[in-house]
């Protein structure tokens, strides 16, 4: 691979084809967009035309209002100036994609957001054979190790039971996109109903069309807390400690984010409870991928990038890191606790 003129460049608008003239998950404004999933830090408004997995359609349209979009399938070959691109499972969340791209024999492929743990409703991870994989690396620490999805579903609604015993309304919350749904998918609904927040309720309508969801039932100003008591609520981060929320008291509340491995990510947030539930590859899912795609060359973004390629040129790969402007929607980090996770790694 020519260095100098990689098939994929890291600028400051985004990650850029120049050959096909056309950027992956953008984050300024661009003429031609292929955008990998629905989360707001991959998927920007104010690109001319976007092209992206047809189950991602719907979602992006809900969150960007009327765009110029493309929907393909998976696996459906697609070339812009004789550049081969395709879209291929990333089992992050519901459409979600890694991106190939192939151009006189060289193959790369773009993750996005990924995770190797089937959820029942995204479409499985599906490794992809490359010469170059771009992998972002949010949870790329040893300490990070998911417990079975059934197995914290089991704890979540045995939390929910307790509370109910309790006469107390539990409060779960997760990002309004992807996470919201995987949790109500797994609700045991025997044990009670199902209100939610508007922000998840409405994205939750644009899915329901996809995947198979327990009923729910929107909170709104005329929903009295006796309705509540014994049932459970899912709401976004961002309810936490605001008006909409002191209304339901007695209330237990609960996270579900991979940062719940930190101890102290649950007390500084003023969470009751938390679950280590993510969207995204622990460290061990992050390695087994990288093994399977047969890749020598390894681009680490975002999350613990340095620390990530450091590990992985001492296992004989070629790894770099890069910049971008992509987060974590489940972000929950706390300062101390993660140095301290990276001095154990240094």
């Amino acid at each position: 691979m020519n260095m100098k003129n990689p098939l994929l460049e890291f600028t400051d608008k985004g990650i850029y084809c120049s050959v096909a003239k056309v950027y992956l998950d953008p984050w300024r404004a661009v003429d031609k967009a292929i955008i990998s999933h629905g989360h707001a830090d991959h998927s920007r408004w104010g690109h001319k035309q976007y092209i992206t997995h047809h189950r991602n359609v719907p979602i992006i349209s809900h969150r960007l209002g009327e765009i110029n979009v493309t929907g393909k399938e998976w696996g459906e070959t697609f070339s812009i100036n004789n550049v081969k691109f395709s879209l291929h499972p990333a089992g992050h969340i519901i459409g979600s994609s890694q991106v190939r791209v192939e151009h006189k024999g060289e193959v790369w492929v773009f993750t996005g957001d990924y995770k190797t743990e089937n959820d029942g409703i995204s479409t499985p991870y599906e490794p992809i054979k490359c010469h170059t994989f771009i992998t972002e690396c949010t949870f790329g620490l040893p300490a990070f190790k998911w417990t079975p999805q059934q197995e914290v579903f089991e704890n979540i609604n045995q939390w929910w039971e307790e509370n109910k015993s309790e006469g107390k309304t539990s409060i779960l919350f997760g990002y309004s996109l992807g996470k919201a749904q995987r949790l109500l998918k797994y609700l045991d609904t025997d044990i009670g109903k199902i209100y939610t927040h508007g922000a998840i309720e409405n994205m939750t309508q644009v899915l329901r069309p996809l995947v198979d969801f327990p009923e729910t039932t929107l909170i709104t100003k005329e929903t009295k807390k006796e309705e509540l008591l014994g049932n459970i609520v899912l709401a976004p981060p961002s309810a936490h400690g605001s008006t909409w929320i002191r209304k339901m008291v007695p209330y237990v509340t609960a996270s579900a984010s991979g940062w719940m491995t930190f101890r102290g990510a649950r007390r500084r947030r003023a969470i009751d409870k938390g679950f280590v539930l993510s969207d995204h590859c622990d460290w061990q899912g992050l390695l087994s991928s990288i093994e399977a795609t047969g890749a020598e060359k390894i681009i680490c973004t975002h999350g613990y990038t340095e620390i990530f390629s450091r590990f992985l040129r001492e296992q004989g790969y070629d790894a770099r890191t890069e910049e971008t402007q992509y987060g974590d929607e489940e972000d929950n980090t706390v300062p101390d606790e993660t140095a301290t996770l990276e001095k154990q790694t240094s």
